[in-house]
């Protein structure tokens, strides 16, 4: 088991793992990225929890909005049956700068071994609180790690197609958006980007 599963975002846009090679592995994170189907419920019960966390993002309160996403991941949990993750909202996204003068912002992440998300509230260079819907999003994505593992059983939790096509379905049915298709395009290197003109067009 690895350590944080991490997202960030950078210019490269959102991209799939690699394969592993090990061939028990490599089943498994097959059905991962053949699987983007996700049971929704069918109330409103997330949308409401959702509706607290814009509410705490509008008004900039950390302790607000740590209450708002453990109600969230509370109700979420209760409705996947899996054990609630605790999470912890932190002010300021840290900055990682890399070889080349690009750098990458840290927006959340998922410890296995604690269970813990993690989700940051401020942009990195000019702190200003974040969008409601980058925001929102990342603990959705990080929520779908959690599901990866105690809900579908994968020994790792991949960044598949599928994974993205289920933490978009989390997304949109809790903020009570329309679901767009996710459109793909292949790289060389085996892996799969999200086409994001693409997609927003729908077609």
């Amino acid at each position: 088991m690895r350590g944080p599963i991490v997202t960030v975002k950078n210019d490269a846009g959102m991209l799939t793992d690699r394969k592993p090679r090990k061939a028990l592995l490599l089943a498994e994170f097959l059905r991962s990225d053949q699987d983007g189907d996700l049971d929704l419920p069918q109330d409103g019960r997330l949308r409401a929890a959702s509706a607290s966390i814009e509410a705490a993002l509008t008004a900039g309160k950390r302790p607000a909005l740590q209450q708002a996403c453990t109600r969230f991941l509370e109700t979420a949990a209760e409705f996947y049956r899996v054990t609630a993750t605790p999470v912890r909202v932190l002010a300021a996204r840290p900055l990682r700068s890399r070889e080349g003068g690009w750098a990458t912002e840290l927006f959340g992440d998922y410890h296995p071994r604690t269970r813990v998300i993690r989700v940051w509230m401020r942009t990195a260079i000019r702190k200003q609180v974040t969008s409601y819907g980058t925001f929102l999003s990342t603990l959705c994505h990080e929520f779908c790690h959690h599901l990866d593992y105690e809900c579908f059983r994968y020994p790792d939790s991949w960044h598949t197609r599928g994974f993205y096509e289920r933490a978009a379905a989390l997304y949109h049915h809790s903020r009570g958006t329309p679901m767009k298709r996710l459109f793909w395009i292949a790289m060389p290197d085996g892996r799969w980007r999200i086409d994001w003109p693409r997609t927003n067009r729908g077609s």
